[in-house]
């Protein structure tokens, strides 16, 4: 049996699910900027916000409070990698127009 309810553990795992999805599109918007590992972490980003959603209502407080700031993180980390990847991409195109 699946109980599903909304609560904060749904809002968590769309936020989750949206952040993924973006690092899952990653290589049809911005090509050079993306990486093969992108799509492993994608899925299990996708695998791990599915299971937050259905399963989430189990969380206590503090429990739902460590999820809250492992996803912030987690997404924050992931947000910085990508524009750190795109700066290495503006600066080889950079390197490269002066040779």
């Amino acid at each position: 049996m699946i109980n599903f309810s909304f609560g904060p553990n749904i809002i968590l795992g769309l936020i989750l699910g949206f952040g993924v999805l973006l690092l899952y599109f990653l290589r049809i918007i911005k090509p050079e900027v993306a990486r093969d590992e992108d799509i492993f972490f994608a899925t299990i980003g996708l695998l791990y916000s599915c299971i937050l959603m259905v399963h989430g209502w189990r969380l206590d407080p503090i429990l739902l409070f460590s999820q809250v700031l492992i996803i912030i993180s987690v997404l924050i980390a992931g947000w910085e990698n990508i524009r750190l990847r795109g700066l290495l991409v503006n600066m080889a195109k950079f390197k490269k127009k002066d040779d």
